[in-house]
């Protein structure tokens, strides 16, 4: 059975969710936000026990590993964006996203870990001048490509779910 039902009213044919599919991804929606919250809650008081327990300094092993792999990530990232992005693939969104998350994690550490240090400053300079606005400017472009996206129909899912289900949402 077919999860894409043909209605052809007034000469024209459009396609709709079956009611068995628009169920499917209600309860897939409802579950996923279920652990999203689950775990944004579960985040907070580890988060406070960190912050209370962790010492303030710390002698680091593989030090030159974890940064040089970080940047091999980034450098993939990139990679990966440009790469789709020329051959117009929608995969770029998630490329570009991840590339944007990776660079603004880049900012953070280089400054935070450079704090106290006479490194700092040209860490901060780097993120303000380059990892943060490439970031933006990647963030923004995903949002201008999902606002020209073309959605489906704006059609309550059921059960409660009264949002629709098009970029109004």
């Amino acid at each position: 059975m077919s999860d894409i039902r043909t209605d052809s009213r007034d000469g024209a044919a459009a396609r709709t969710p079956a009611p068995e599919l628009l169920e499917r991804i209600r309860r897939q929606r409802r579950h996923t936000l279920e652990l999203l919250t689950v775990c944004a809650v579960g985040l907070v008081p580890w988060t406070i026990l960190l912050a209370c327990t962790l010492p303030s300094g710390y002698t680091v092993r593989q030090w030159r590993a974890t940064w040089v792999g970080f940047d091999v990530l980034l450098v993939l990232a990139m990679a990966s964006t440009a790469f789709l992005g020329w051959r117009r693939h929608r995969a770029v969104v998630i490329a570009a996203v991840a590339t944007g998350a990776l660079l603004v994690c880049d900012a953070w550490f280089d400054v935070s870990l450079a704090l106290g240090t006479p490194d700092v400053w040209l860490a901060a300079a780097l993120a303000v001048l380059v990892e943060l606005p490439l970031a933006g400017f990647l963030i923004r472009k995903v949002l201008g490509m999902l606002s020209l996206a073309q959605w489906p129909a704006a059609t309550p899912l059921a059960d409660g779910d009264g949002e629709p289900a098009g970029p109004e949402a």
